[in-house]
């Protein structure tokens, strides 16, 4: 993988509800399964995938992970990317990943 396919969209930051839980977007469902169907056989323990994420003038390279539950991928936010961003629970925000 490259990191030459990039994938644009919108999402809202919501927190898992475990003690001390993590931050996260959940990608479109439409967009998990391009990702799924082109790059699954990429996928790592876990359904762990290797991106480059961008949110405003942050990059980073991170994982996506694919929840089964919900039938799509999460993007984790580390809180120096939130804290960069001004990032909080509820907001929409504009998300690229490159894979």
């Amino acid at each position: 993988m490259s990191g030459t396919i990039s994938y644009n969209f919108t999402a809202k930051v919501w927190k898992h509800g475990a003690a001390g839980g993590w931050h996260f977007v959940s990608l479109p469902t439409k967009v998990s399964k391009e990702i799924r169907a082109l790059f699954g056989k990429h996928e790592e323990g876990w359904g762990r995938l290797k991106v480059v994420a961008l949110v405003g003038d942050t990059q980073w390279k991170t994982a996506i992970w694919f929840d089964t539950k919900g039938n799509t991928y999460l993007l984790p936010l580390k809180a120096t990317v939130r804290k960069q961003e001004r990032m909080v629970i509820g907001e929409v925000r504009e998300i690229t990943i490159l894979i």
